[in-house]
């Protein structure tokens, strides 16, 4: 059995694939197992992948489901005591599954670390701003505002996944960031204060550019940890307050814009907890 299941859903992004692909076969760490999900490429990838033979398994889905359901798909086929994702737009650094599989094994108090980031915007470096801080330990209330855990820096117990269940399918962006919260608000996390990957972003079909108004998914994983029942008093009001911050900003724009509807809609949200905005 592989000490670590690398998991890497892909839809489309060919040549970059090869790239991510490239930087997982030469690791220092050999004991792993590398899952390619193709979720429903029509570029050649799967083809293009079996080439690999051995080194590389392909799980093909027949339609574009989305990434929570390809990184599903790849948890349910894991082997390894270690889960670690790679997007398949970003890229390790040699040494990533070295470092995080020797803290795991020292620390197993400890389901998840994660580490630093080396951030490419269409082609250039730059650094990250201020509110992209990274934390360890109980980072519930840092992590409320906005998703500073990238899931290509992560690396996990497979048993975590039994604990706060799987990616929502239901949410088209910010699925890390509902993932993350159901983590945090349970468990300790530890950052590795190491760059061990690169992100590279600014490119046409990334994720999180894709959809306007990323908040209104946060607001529905925010509504969601309120029925969780590791959520204590002092947890719920510091989500109900990030709730009100996200649905102010969000209900201002579409009246702006003149969509009453939606406006009122992130009113009526707050009105359920006995807040008016």
């Amino acid at each position: 059995m592989p000490k670590v299941s690398v998991i890497i859903p892909t839809y489309n992004r060919l040549p970059m694939l090869k790239e991510a692909v490239q930087s997982v076969l030469t690791q220092d760490f050999e004991d792993f197992e590398l899952i390619v999900v193709d979720d429903g490429s029509t570029d050649g990838t799967s083809e293009e992948m079996k080439q690999y033979g051995g080194r590389v398994k392909v799980i093909e889905h027949t339609e574009n489901r989305g990434v929570s359901s390809a990184r599903n798909r790849g948890i349910l086929h894991a082997r390894g005591k270690y889960i670690a994702f790679l997007d398949s737009d970003d890229l390790w650094v040699k040494g990533k599954l070295k470092v995080q599989v020797a803290f795991l094994d020292d620390n197993p108090h400890y389901p998840l670390c994660y580490a630093d980031e080396v951030w490419i915007r269409r082609g250039k470096r730059v650094n990250a701003m201020k509110k992209h801080s990274k934390y360890s330990g109980w980072i519930f209330e840092k992590y409320l505002p906005l998703c500073i855990i990238s899931p290509s820096s992560a690396m996990m117990r497979k048993n975590l996944f039994s604990k706060v269940g799987l990616f929502d399918e239901a949410l088209p962006v910010c699925e890390d960031y509902d993932f993350w919260l159901r983590v945090s608000a349970r468990f300790p996390i530890f950052f590795i204060n190491k760059k061990l990957i690169i992100k590279r972003g600014g490119h046409p079909d990334q994720l999180s550019s894709r959809s306007w108004g990323n908040d209104r998914y946060r607001v529905i994983a925010l509504e969601k940890l309120l029925s969780e029942p590791c959520v204590g008093q002092e947890e719920r009001e510091s989500v109900l307050k990030e709730m009100e911050k996200k649905c102010q900003v969000l209900s201002k724009g579409f009246f702006k814009r003149g969509n009453e509807f939606e406006g009122r809609y992130y009113q009526e949200i707050m009105r359920r907890y006995g807040i008016e905005i």
